[in-house]
């Protein structure tokens, strides 16, 4: 039995129901899609709201909810837009603000809802506050953090934090002041204490909500407030502690009210708009706090992430997760790869086991109460890209960690490794290096990725010039942001009329939408099918859907080692992740596997590596 031989059609009464609903997020799949990445409808090599909206039938017939949308705001791309230099604008690069409109109305028209990234952590050093802020404006330098240094001479940065993408987390100016910037330089930190960058969020959410979006996913929700005083955390490589320690940059209880009073504006307009957190901490119950009826949504869970191929790690996280969230009457949310992680399928081992693993993986996540959130290719089966060029890489923590010494006046001594000499300001952060780097490999996630090599470069000896930096984030992030690929048999695949920003592998032709569709036995079909049927059983989706000894909506039952076996109303899903095949009674009559499944009704022999949906 394998999966092409689901019913086709089940779903098709039920997508217009699941729209009009006011709770359609608690068990929602929602898609995101890396704008730059996934169509580009004008030859640029760069993909923009056009080339969304010229695809969205993909997703409609995907069986997707809602679509979440990157940023495509005006931003000099120091970070893939989220960098932001104006936040009621589209960058010309993505189109103009006619073409968001048309999009959001398209999206509609299919019965699709449409999220948009809000980004209020910090802003550009392009925007306007900011550039007032350097001119020395008066009052304009309070709406970010700026500080003093230390030192006799003000020459230390004002505390010990890092930069997530590596490197110190302050940026010292000309006239001798320093500025916050949790990540890249030109990414300075907005002081969410001042009244003004209150008010001026409230206005974007408005004037975005006015437009017709369906909500919005917050970018570092638990990082808008910091700790009074700024205190020292005592320690280095600070982004590998981030969603497992207390750190004073992040998950402060004050962010907490920024979001109820976000929650009271969404609330104002009618269509059920939401606010999803992308929100590390340090535990499930701290996380929980974030969907508190009068806060957010929804929140990313990035332990089931980060979770090994591991069966009791698997049912901890998904125990823990459903524990925490169902004390304060929020939906759990699942997720298995964003535009910032190594793809799962290389994650969980490449190749054909690791495309087994993915697979399985994600029939498991399917089945789970709650919403799901897919990244963009993860249908098609795509593995992380990890021979990129040097040349062609983007990612700002990989160029921080290969630029050369910060440059000093003529005359003056080199500084030493570390922050910029007084009066100069870093390089940007998207400069090309001095010269070619070798990549030095994967290092641990700082957003709790995989923590493992990437595949080109493992095993190199670190360069000197990169040393300094090598507690952030990796820098390899270009990886999982490949164009994707639609049709034809060589680059770019119809991902538009000429080429793409990131080289596409030659092996992506049989990975194609083309090539997928109507192959019972490939990717795209399985997610097709799987969220045909999470439509169509009523014991999927949000918990609560029929009797159940577990008010979360799944029972866990008696499984063979390796094997997670738990059920829901008339449901029952079994997920083997030894590499050998396992035997045991059939818990109801298959229609879904992520491999063949041998059964005679009353016993099955489970595949190494899959996942089975089972009927009862």
């Amino acid at each position: 039995m394998t999966h092409e031989s689901t019913a086709v059609g089940l779903a098709s009464a039920y997508s217009n129901a699941t729209t009009a609903r006011g709770d359609w997020w608690r068990d929602a799949v929602i898609y995101q899609v890396y704008v730059r990445s996934f169509a580009d409808s004008d030859g640029d090599g760069i993909g923009d709201l056009r080339g969304v909206r010229s695809r969205l039938p993909h997703l409609a017939r995907l069986g997707v909810d809602a679509v979440w949308l990157t940023p495509f705001y005006v931003s000099p791309q120091a970070d893939g837009g989220y960098d932001v230099a104006d936040y009621r604008a589209v960058d010309p690069l993505f189109g103009d603000l006619a073409d968001a409109d048309e999009l959001v109305r398209a999206a509609h028209e299919l019965g699709l809802r449409v999220i948009v990234d809000v980004v209020p952590n910090h802003t550009s050093e392009q925007h306007p506050w900011f550039r007032a802020a350097l001119a020395g404006e008066p009052g304009a330098r309070e709406r970010y953090l700026f500080r003093r240094g230390r030192g006799a001479d003000g020459s230390l940065p004002p505390n010990d934090w890092e930069s997530i993408f590596g490197g110190p987390a302050w940026t010292r100016v000309a006239d001798g002041e320093w500025y916050l910037h949790l990540f890249a330089p030109e990414q300075p930190d907005l002081d969410w204490t001042h009244p003004e960058v209150t008010a001026e969020f409230d206005s974007i959410l408005r004037f975005w909500l006015d437009l017709g979006v369906d909500g919005f996913r917050i970018d570092v929700a638990h990082g808008m407030v910091k700790a009074d005083g700024l205190p020292d955390i005592g320690r280095g490589a600070q982004a590998t502690l981030i969603g497992t320690e207390p750190l004073p940059f992040f998950d402060q209880d004050g962010v907490h009210e920024i979001h109820r009073a976000w929650r009271r504006l969404l609330d104002s307009y009618e269509g059920g708009r939401i606010g999803v957190a992308e929100a590390w901490a340090p535990s499930s119950e701290r996380l929980a706090l974030y969907v508190r009826p009068d806060e957010l949504h929804q929140a990313f869970n990035f332990r089931f992430l980060t979770c090994p191929w591991d069966p009791e790690a698997m049912r901890t996280v998904i125990d823990e997760s459903l524990s925490a969230t169902t004390a304060v009457g929020a939906p759990t949310t699942w997720v298995l790869s964003n535009h910032d992680v190594v793809r799962h399928v290389t994650r969980y081992g490449g190749g054909r086991q690791g495309l087994a693993r993915a697979r399985a993986a994600a029939l498991l996540m399917l089945a789970l109460p709650g919403s799901a959130y897919l990244y963009q290719g993860e249908e098609l089966g795509l593995p992380e890209v990890t021979d990129l060029p040097p040349e062609s890489r983007q990612d700002p923590a990989f160029r921080r960690g290969r630029r050369p010494q910060i440059p000093v006046p003529a005359g003056a001594p080199a500084p030493e490794s570390g922050p910029a000499a007084p009066g100069i300001i870093a390089p940007r952060e998207g400069e090309p290096p001095a010269r070619p780097q070798a990549d030095a490999g994967a290092g641990p996630e700082a957003d709790g990725g995989a923590g493992q090599e990437a595949d080109g470069g493992a095993g190199q000896a670190p360069d000197p010039l990169t040393a300094p930096e090598a507690e952030g984030q990796d820098g390899l992030r270009d990886g999982c942001r490949v164009p994707l690929p639609w049709d034809g048999p060589e680059p770019p695949y119809g991902f538009g009329p000429a080429g793409s920003w990131l080289p596409q592998p030659p092996a992506w032709a049989g990975l194609s939408v083309a090539a997928q569709t109507g192959d019972p036995h490939s990717t795209l079909e399985l997610y097709r099918a799987a969220l045909e049927l999470r439509r169509a059983m009523p014991g999927l989706g949000a918990p609560g859907a029929g009797p159940s000894p577990d008010p979360r909506g799944m029972s866990w039952l008696p499984a063979p080692d390796g094997v997670l076996l738990f059920t829901r109303p008339g449901f029952a899903c079994t997920l083997n992740t030894r590499p050998d095949p396992v035997e045991l009674p059939a818990p109801g009559r298959p229609v879904l596997s992520s491999a063949p499944v041998d059964t005679d009704g009353r016993t099955v022999r489970l595949p190494p590596d899959s996942c089975t949906w089972w009927a009862f």
